[in-house]
């Protein structure tokens, strides 16, 4: 003991104090060093006597991508209890159980002996794709140290079936280490003029930081923003107003609708971006997702009412678990409120709600439910795990798509598909196309909270190809580091830098002659201040309950109002006018389990 593994006199006394006890523990985790070295020495005729010193295997589960997928995979603690994603998830398959033997005395006083073997765990075989997931992470990890942004999250999706083929969040740990400071440094960045920050540097946090605020920094690297966060979706919301209208016959593909720059609803004026220049005039129905017009879509919000409008909300899942089978889901209850329902879709809250501000949504909520608009009107339990396998490949349980309901018809989901493709071809989301490909759309960009602070989240989620779609990519930005965040097509630029190495990998074909695309001044959103004038109190579903607004709190703002009106009440803002199945299986050898 003090040759091999540096115990003094005292340390070892000790251990042998407790005379109520025959075993215990001296050391955990020993590194394999000190235990081969001990045993050479046992090997020794000086060792030769050595007695009372046993040792016990522990198997840990070993991450070879780091990084790769951490968010989806989560990371075990002491013991191999699972934490977060699938290791939280999935814990009781992942996890064997060792092997025992017991004596005991049978009637006849015999002593008889029996032996209970150990189990390994069981491998889980995912939908997640390695190629896809690192696809994504070059992309993203690129952007983020050319550009950077508060967050970068992308989902892709099999929108056949919601088998989740990818999910990333920019700020990574490693699962191996995950308890490692470093992974937080990003939470210290230009802090060091901050006056009311507490910690100027990460080193000084390192240093200083109780374990209190070392793990809860931690926990806003392990947090999963695509199935945890809420967020206000901005226009990508569009998307299922006009569906639901359509499929109840509110609004037809030959509808007109005059666009003024705005709707003055109860005592507020609620604007559309295109309000500086008098608005966009009349518009098609296809035009109005195409530019993006929030009058118009107030305009279809006011023709279905709070009634049908809520209808759809829960029709697509908005409002309640979408019981992805991986942890960080709030619980329905707490997800009800996020969204305004029919008995509280008054009038403003039912126009801001038409265009996606005012309603909060999950990442995996909205992807989801795009899903279904575009796949023929299915909606389907979003998925990770597709079967359970023991050590020898056999199948223990596989995991079937969950069709949960119908949402749209086929007619209703082959209207949105073409109307999404023109998005792409000639609107807003031009800039997520890219040479050769029918690519479907829309972008998004919702003003934060407070409003009027200039903070925006922007988004885009497409498909491809568009009239057959085999892959949905949804992409948020959330607070680009570019000086005007409202008129930002960042979300679509990291769009088509992922879909040029992601479609032809899923043998997705080049079906489109836009072989001379030059999307260099293409339109983007446009995007002002929701309210023009005054501005509620408090204009976001669940209100202070709900995490999002909590979370703005500390969120410095502008005087209220848009902040972009001079005394006489006149807009002087200076914005600018935009215009085959595959799986990952990880099948690494160990008693406990692979995944």
């Amino acid at each position: 003991m003090k040759q091999n593994f540096g115990y003094d006199d005292a340390k070892i006394a000790d251990l042998l104090s407790d005379k109520d006890s025959y075993y215990v523990r001296a050391e955990k985790a020993l590194p394999y060093e000190k235990y081969k070295a001990f045993m050479d020495y046992c090997e020794t005729d000086a060792g030769d006597n050595v007695v009372g010193i046993y040792f016990e295997e522990q198997y840990d589960r070993v991450y070879p991508n780091n990084e790769l997928g951490c968010h989806v995979l989560g990371f075990t603690v002491s013991g191999n209890v699972g934490m977060y994603g699938v290791e939280g998830g999935y814990n009781e398959y992942l996890n064997g159980y060792n092997g025992r033997s017991y004596s005991y005395l049978s009637e006849d006083n015999s002593l008889t002996e029996e032996v209970e073997p150990a189990v390994n765990g069981y491998n889980l075989v995912t939908s997640i794709d390695a190629n896809v997931q690192k696809i994504v992470q070059d992309v993203v990890t690129e952007y983020m140290s050319t550009v950077g942004a508060k967050n970068v999250s992308v989902l892709v999706m099999d929108p056949s079936n919601c088998n989740v083929l990818a999910l990333y969040n920019s700020h990574q740990f490693d699962p191996n280490d995950a308890y490692s400071l470093d992974s937080t440094k990003y939470q210290f960045v230009g802090l060091e003029d901050d006056e009311e920050a507490k910690y100027k540097t990460f080193e000084e946090f390192k240093d200083k930081g109780t374990d209190e605020e070392h793990v809860e920094a931690l926990n806003n690297v392990w947090r999963n923003f695509a199935v945890t966060d809420l967020y206000e979706p901005g226009s990508t919301y569009k998307v299922f107003t006009i569906a639901g209208a359509i499929e109840e016959g509110y609004v037809t593909e030959t509808d007109t609708f005059f666009c003024d720059g705005g709707e003055e609803k109860d005592i507020y004026y609620i604007g559309c971006s295109s309000r500086r220049y008098g608005g966009h005039g009349e518009l098609t129905l296809s035009q109005a997702l195409e530019k993006s017009c929030n009058d118009a879509l107030m305009q279809i919000a006011a023709k279905e009412g709070a009634t049908d409008f809520d209808k759809y909300q829960v029709l697509f899942g908005f409002g309640q678990r979408t019981n992805i089978d991986i942890q960080g889901e709030y619980d329905e209850l707490s997800l009800s409120t996020a969204v305004y329902h029919r008995d509280t879709l008054n009038e403003v809250e039912l126009a801001t709600s038409s265009f996606g501000q005012g309603v909060t949504t999950t990442m995996m909520q909205l992807g989801t439910a795009f899903c279904s608009v575009i796949n023929g009107g299915y909606y389907y339990e979003p998925s990770i795990v597709r079967r359970i396998e023991d050590e020898d490949g056999n199948i223990i349980e596989s995991r079937e798509n969950v069709l949960v309901r119908r949402t749209v018809s086929e007619e209703t989901s082959d209207i949105m598909r073409n109307q999404l493709f023109l998005v792409v071809e000639q609107g807003t989301g031009k800039r997520a196309a890219i040479e050769g490909y029918s690519i479907g759309g829309k972008t998004g960009t919702a003003e934060k909270l407070p409003r009027g602070n200039g903070k925006y989240l922007i988004s885009f989620i497409g498909f491809a190809p568009a009239d057959n779609p085999q892959v949905v990519v949804y992409v948020i930005v959330d607070e680009p580091n570019i000086p005007d965040q409202s008129s930002s097509p960042e979300a679509s630029y990291i769009f088509a830098d992922i879909a040029v190495e992601l479609f032809p990998y899923l043998n997705i074909y080049k079906d489109n002659d836009n072989f001379d695309l030059d999307n260099s001044d293409a339109p983007g959103e446009e995007i002002s201040p929701i309210y023009v004038g005054d501005t509620p109190e408090n204009d976001v579903a669940g209100g202070e309950d709900n995490p999002y607004v909590a979370g703005s709190e500390d969120v410095e703002t502008t005087e209220e109002g848009s902040g972009d009106e001079d005394e006489s009440g006149e807009d002087t803002s200076d914005e600018d006018t935009p215009g085959e199945d595959t799986s990952y299986e990880d099948t690494s050898e160990g008693d406990d389990s692979a995944e």
